[in-house]
């Protein structure tokens, strides 16, 4: 693997998270019952934010698992496990304590008597709220060890050996989403919960087939190059998955013929197709059109981790105030974009990336 540089994972990273962030701004106009809610709520905004929540988080998984991967074939794996604890497990014991408490409070804010009456309250409480994606990549990475081992086996080097005759077809990748419906629906029959909880299986190791593919994808370079390849195929079917979605999306009401079970069992096919050939599309597209890292992609790259995970605290916030105001949606929601992401940046660029300590307290390599 060398010392190359996969700038399309970098630019995924970067897009992806603040997609993310784009998300949670409008979460409070789209009727969702989110922690801080708008009294009038748009039907259109909400039909758009379900599809595209099908996409950000499983590739962000799969690109995940894609470094976990490239870092561990440069370091040891003790070295790997060290470096993911102040990465990841202590910038999420900071934010449970110091960053999650405030949405806390905004949203339950006739029991708390003030905002240090929540601190006091909640900050113990550790309450990962958003910060479950770190949850989950913590645990992701204490398997990525085990699993890069396996993947140096004689029967992995078969398995790899068959997957690369498999993307050598234009729709071969695409097929393997046969495998991910089986293993969604199965888990969501036993598990129908969408709780963002580890113990959760049926979330948990849905994220987890994203991880793996990542590290089994970029562990082959014919799997990689087919991604680029065959994007064109990809795309197509990431459009018929995007038309299917729609379609059983605005069905009409079939309760009489369909049982509940039933129908949430179809929810979840189509939601599948749509994440896997988006998957598939995003890296391949971003493989040929994001072969450069220019340098504001490096500090982006850099920032964003703290951006993650000071972002949706921010927005409920601001959004408290923003939503009693006497306007219209757009007017709103344009307002609590630029004002979180104006606070967002200066934040980290004041507080955060100049001194060490809080760099390590967010994640940020010291320097």
């Amino acid at each position: 693997m060398g010392s190359y540089r996969y700038s399309e994972l970098d630019w995924l990273r970067v897009v992806l998270i603040f997609a993310v962030f784009l998300h949670h701004v409008f979460m409070p106009f789209n009727g969702d019952g989110w922690h801080v809610m708008n009294k009038e709520s748009s039907k259109v905004l909400d039909d758009i934010m379900v599809y595209f929540e099908q996409l950000r988080l499983q590739t962000l998984f799969f690109i995940a698992g894609a470094g976990s991967f490239i870092l561990l074939n440069k370091v040891s794996g003790k070295t790997f496990l060290t470096s993911k604890f102040h990465r990841l497990f202590v910038p999420l014991i900071v934010g449970m304590v110091l960053i999650v408490p405030p949405q806390i409070y905004f949203e339950e804010i006739d029991n708390y008597s003030g905002i240090l009456d929540a601190y006091s309250k909640l900050a113990l409480s550790f309450n990962a709220n958003h910060l479950w994606f770190i949850e989950f990549l913590i645990v992701f990475m204490l398997l990525a060890v085990p699993l890069n081992k396996l993947l140096k086996t004689q029967f992995a080097n078969l398995a790899a050996h068959k997957l690369a005759r498999l993307a050598e077809k234009p729709s071969g990748l695409f097929s393997l989403v046969l495998i991910v419906i089986i293993v969604r629906l199965t888990l969501k029959y036993v598990m129908p919960s969408q709780s963002h909880s580890i113990e959760n299986l049926s979330v948990s190791i849905f994220f987890l087939f994203f991880f793996l593919a990542g590290m089994f994808f970029i562990n082959n370079a014919s799997v990689w190059l087919a991604l680029e390849k065959h994007r064109a195929t990809n795309l197509k079917w990431f459009v018929l998955s995007s038309v299917i979605f729609y379609a059983y999306y605005f069905k009409p009401d079939i309760s009489e013929y369909v049982s509940l079970s039933m129908r949430w069992q179809l929810w979840w096919l189509v939601c599948t197709l749509v994440s896997w050939s988006g998957l598939l599309t995003l890296v391949g597209y971003a493989s040929v059109l994001c072969k450069e890292s220019p340098k504001w992609l490096h500090s982006a790259n850099e920032i964003i981790y703290p951006f993650y995970i000071l972002h949706q605290s921010i927005i409920v916030v601001f959004a408290f105030y923003i939503v009693q105001w006497d306007a219209g949606i757009a007017v709103k929601s344009i307002s609590l974009l630029l004002s979180s992401l104006l606070v967002c940046i200066t934040t980290i660029y004041l507080l955060i990336k100049p001194f060490n300590v809080t760099r390590y307290m967010f994640g940020l390599k010291i320097r």
